[in-house]
């Protein structure tokens, strides 16, 4: 089982979620529209209980759930790693929902060092993730981390009423390279 991520960038911490980041205004984030517009989370309604069982829920699984802080700013999002180990492999996604951090570049930042944690530090073989291709933003993520987008589920999703491709990326380590600053 991999040790608990703790990682540091320019403008953010990054640790495992905790009952401090379990706040009203986490609980509001997935009850935004505009918040969990592209994602499945938009389906649900959230409560301070239901969000202290998905917590819970990562204990002893192997698997990451990660508070994102920005210096200034405090928690501003969170980051799951889901670990494959018998195929040394992980899929991440990510939910910036703090509404002074969207836009700033933090997606990416988080996104990174996650990444490169994963791959170098961890020696996982390979990290995946997807999105909506209307998610403009996490196709760009995505893109701009070093990951390869790798194929395309048509109509996967339905998003106002309109079919919406899942755009799957991928990063394998023997090929990937930290994208410069």
């Amino acid at each position: 089982m991999a040790s608990p991520i703790q990682l540091r960038t320019p403008r953010l911490s990054i640790m495992p979620f905790s009952e401090q980041h379990l706040t009203e205004t986490y609980v509001g984030w997935l009850n935004d529209p505009e918040v969990v517009r592209y994602s499945e989370q938009r389906h649900r309604t959230h409560t301070l209980e239901s969000c202290r069982a998905y917590a819970r829920g990562f204990a002893g699984s192997g698997d990451s759930f990660l508070a994102v802080e920005a210096d200034g700013l405090g928690h501003i999002g969170n980051l799951v790693v889901t670990r494959d180990a018998p195929n040394a492999c992980a899929d991440m996604s990510i939910m910036i929902g703090a509404p002074a951090a969207r836009g700033q570049g933090y997606g990416t930042e988080a996104w990174g060092a996650v990444l490169k944690h994963l791959l170098k530090i961890e020696g996982l073989r390979k990290v995946t993730a997807g999105t909506m291709a209307a998610n403009k933003g996490m196709v760009a993520v995505m893109r701009r981390t070093g990951m390869t987008i790798e194929a395309t589920r048509p109509c996967q999703f339905l998003l106002d009423g309109e079919e919406i491709d899942l755009v799957m990326a991928g990063a394998l380590a023997d090929s990937w390279t930290e994208p410069a600053a």
